[in-house]
């Protein structure tokens, strides 16, 4: 008898066992259907073929087998593991953010009434339980969910329950396969090809209607029919294009029984025509450093490229993965954003065309599924271009990985598990491959550029602009002497009013950052001070001007903005701060007649909201462009000569270890918008405290004075790169419960781990959709195994279980090197 090990992606630790069925043959790698719990269906992956019986229990049989191969390549499992590991959770997480949801198909639970159910008692059943029973009768099959939205009750799930356990209503699953291919209606003649006789008929048919005829022509010759080998396709767009006919005359044409229609299966991702260009001529300093790469690669597996900003890093990557394809090898291109793919993409295309795929979370499922096939069905040389999931792609022939603005904050996974950097994955998952990884930045994190002075990895400089064009220059304005002498307009400085209005009248464009969207981070009663503050989250809510509403950023709940303080009733309701929505608002009136676009998690909702804000910007249909972080990363426009941070305060003075390397990175990169093709652009740093020290490296563009002021401050504390953080998070509805077991479990860290556990403590935003947080800090030495962590951690865990059950109720999780 056969088993396998199958993989589920649920958060449950290791593997289950099942029975594979006479006439299925599952491969390692391959989905699988299989029975969990009582009712549902999961897709499992198979992990292990092996023929050892489990003892104690009854083995569930696979349902079904649904791949004829593999659809994990090697060494997609031992990556997966690694993560596990490494990131503290278990891989069945990996496995539910690896493969797309297209892959994994599922049961949805059905609910339906019992036809042999009787009231016991007259007036048994609550009111509640009658809508449910009725609505349910009438509909004959529902969802849960939908059960909800039609009836409007709060949790409707413990009346269902309820209604289940009285045996009133029958619970369930139907598998859904949610992938769907593209397809194309292509058209045909009913006849087989060469029966003359047929076609002749045809013709006859149609000679006294003229547009037939003229479809039946356009037909012969878009498919070749006459010929002698066998009829090209013709997709139904094409012939009604070539015949210049409706769509009524085709229907006509295949009710006679001359042409039917079929559909046929195609690619999502449409084949370029267009002729390819040769990667841009690399100048002096960036051959200089391209040949350095390569020097370097053939010492190191892992090389830094340390360039300033518009050094042309992108060129330098474009020569590289040409090298790479023209061995044979695939090569990632990690970016942390998906604005970023916009610009690069149509850079890349033009270079190596139909070998260049894009995989970010804002394509359907059905999109990441296509490629995720083309990858598994070809080894053939390409290039894929992505933000830090794309790491989890089915690649066979790895060559080369690019991780660029390698420092970025966006490549960390914050919620859901696993919680993995994409840079540190990207890195585990070329040496797997025997892969080379290249790292790219303007500022290096400080990790990476410590292990790049001493020595494991390679570095490369490249410390000039392209073309000479100097670094911008940096006019900090002191944002309290301004107010003293009342030069402050709202959160802009005549300074900056001035010189961007000079530069938009000379024809050139803008940048604005403000790190905070929405119009107002808070609305307050000045009579009274009322705030309102989110009912699940212990976080005032950020007021949108467009939809008049405030909103929680951490859980989304919303109220209408009132007009009279429920505390007080007074009117005295006032706005107070900046986001970039207001900030939208106040440029308008600075700079009456300039068109202005704004770049924010609100305005990039959808996939094509990035090219039309940074097509609209690059063709100058507006001049301004006001956006949070978003704006900082990689971007290139060629007329940007005024960048203006209105509050370089809020970053600096985060309580976190690394809020000052964050704040230097943020500031560095977005005055590298400034002045990049033409001649020395400026940035303008508002703040109130000029003399702080990070102020003065962006001032200096002094990225080896700050990482030498910042690294002495780390080894001074110890703080990362000496030491490894573990970040533990406890969650739970009762704050009194949560306290003391949290000092509970804090303690029987200690008896471990010593002065390694600092903790707990309640965070900065102690309670999150209504459940409250504690935090207990864990410091580990870099050459700890995680292997080995990650099993004591379980230990004690299980040993919390035993000695205080409410622990049970807690959830916990891990975060391993927070950012």
């Amino acid at each position: 008898m056969a088993y396998i090990e199958a993989l589920l992606p649920l958060h449950i630790p290791g593997t289950y066992t099942y029975r594979v069925p006479e006439g299925l043959s599952p491969q390692v790698g391959s989905r699988v259907l299989v029975p969990f719990g009582r009712k549902k269906i999961y897709t499992a992956i198979v992990v292990m073929l092996h023929d050892r019986a489990p003892q104690g229990y009854e083995v569930k049989e696979v349902l079904s087998v649904l791949d004829e191969r593999p659809i994990l390549r090697h060494p997609q499992l031992r990556f997966w593991e690694w993560l596990a590991d490494y990131y503290l959770c278990s891989m069945g997480e990996v496995y539910k953010a690896a493969v797309p949801s297209g892959l994994k198909v599922e049961s949805e639970t059905y609910i339906s009434v019992n036809p042999d159910y009787e009231e016991e008692t007259p007036g048994s059943l609550s009111d509640r339980e009658k809508v449910v029973l009725d609505f349910t009768a009438q509909r004959g099959r529902v969802q849960i969910t939908e059960l909800a939205s039609a009836t409007g009750f709060k949790n409707v799930e413990h009346t269902v329950s309820h209604l289940i356990e009285r045996e009133a209503l029958h619970v369930s699953e139907r598998v859904v396969d949610n992938y769907r291919p593209k397809t194309e209606t292509c058209v045909r003649l009913t006849c087989h090809h060469g029966d003359e006789e047929s076609l002749h008929a045809f013709f006859d048919q149609v000679h006294r209607a003229p547009k037939q005829e003229k479809l039946l022509m356009a037909y012969l010759d878009l498919s070749h029919w006459m010929g002698s080998e066998e009829p090209r396709e013709v997709s139904k767009e094409a012939l009604l294009k070539r015949a210049y006919v409706s769509q009524a005359v085709l229907s006509a044409t295949v009710q006679r029984g001359i042409l039917e229609t079929y559909k046929k299966a195609i690619n999502r991702f449409a084949t370029l025509g267009n002729k390819l260009i040769d990667p841009p001529a690399l100048t002096t300093e960036q051959r200089r450093a391209y040949n350095e790469v390569h020097a370097s690669f053939r010492e190191k597996a892992i090389t830094l490229l340390h360039g300033v900003t518009s050094s042309g890093k992108t060129s330098i990557y474009m020569h590289l993965i040409k090298d790479a394809l023209a061995q044979g090898k695939q090569v990632l291109y990690l970016v942390p954003e998906i604005a970023l793919t916009t610009q690069l993409t149509r850079r890349l295309k033009a270079v190596f065309g139909d070998q260049l795929l894009i995989y970010h979370s804002k394509f359907s499922d059905n999109e990441r599924v296509d490629i995720w096939k083309r990858l598994l069905d070809s080894s053939d040389p390409c290039v894929v271009i992505g933000v830090r999931s794309s790491v989890f792609l089915p690649y066979s022939q790895l060559g080369l990985v690019i991780v660029d603005e390698e420092h970025d904050t966006s490549y960390k996974q914050s919620d859901p598990a696993p919680r993995y950097n994409g840079r540190n994955a990207a890195i585990m998952l070329a040496q797997m491959h025997g892969a080379k990884t290249l790292l790219g930045s303007a500022t290096p994190d400080i990790g990476v550029y410590y292990r790049a002075m001493n020595g494991h990895y390679g570095l490369v400089q490249l410390l000039t602009r392209y073309e000479g064009i100097e670094m911008p220059r940096v006019k900090v304005i002191d944002t309290k002497q301004a107010r003293r002498k009342r030069e402050m307009h709202g959160l802009f400085s005549e300074e900056l009013i001035s010189d961007c209005r000079q530069a938009l009248q000379a024809g050139e464009q803008v940048i604005l950052f403000q790190n905070r969207r929405g119009y107002a981070p808070m609305v307050r009663c000045k009579e009274c001070g009322w705030v309102p503050k989110c009912e699940n989250c212990d976080v005032s809510l950020t007021y949108h001007k467009h939809t008049r509403s405030l909103t929680c950023h951490y859980c989304g709940y919303t109220l209408s903005l009132p007009t009279i303080c429920p505390a007080c009733q007074m009117p005295g309701i006032e706005i107070v701060g900046y986001g970039t929505e207001r900030i939208e608002d106040d440029v308008d009136q600075a700079f009456p007649g300039e068109k202005i676009s704004r770049m924010d998690l609100d305005t990039t909702r959808s996939k094509s909201s990035y090219d039309r804000i940074i097509d609209e910007f690059s063709s100058h249909k507006t001049n301004i462009l006001v956006g949070t972080q978003m704006v900082t990363k990689g971007l290139d426009f060629d007329q940007v000569s005024q960048v203006g941070v209105l509050n370089a305060d809020t970053m600096i003075s985060f309580p976190d270890y690394r809020s000052h390397e964050r704040a230097f990175d943020m500031l560095e990169q977005v005055a590298g918008r400034a002045g990049r093709a033409h001649k020395q652009g400026q940035v303008i740093l508002q703040t109130s405290d000029p003399s702080h020290p990070v102020i003065g490296y962006v001032e200096r563009h002094d990225y080896e004075g700050f990482y030498r002021h910042e690294l002495a401050d780390r080894e001074r504390f110890h703080y990362p790169p000496f030491v490894r953080l573990i970040n533990i998070y406890l969650k739970h509805r009762d704050d009194a419960l949560l306290g003391e077991v949290a000092v509970r479990y804090a303690a029987l860290l200690r008896q471990t781990f010593g002065s390694r556990v600092l903790g707990p403590e309640r965070p900065l935003v102690g309670r999150i959709q209504n459940l409250y947080i504690r935090q207990v800090v864990m410091k580990i030495e870099q050459q700890a195994s995680m292997i080995k962590v990650k099993a004591i951690l379980r230990q004690l865990y299980e040993q919390m279980l035993e000695q205080d059950g409410r622990m049970k109720s807690v959830r916990l999780y891990y975060d391993v090197d927070p950012v």
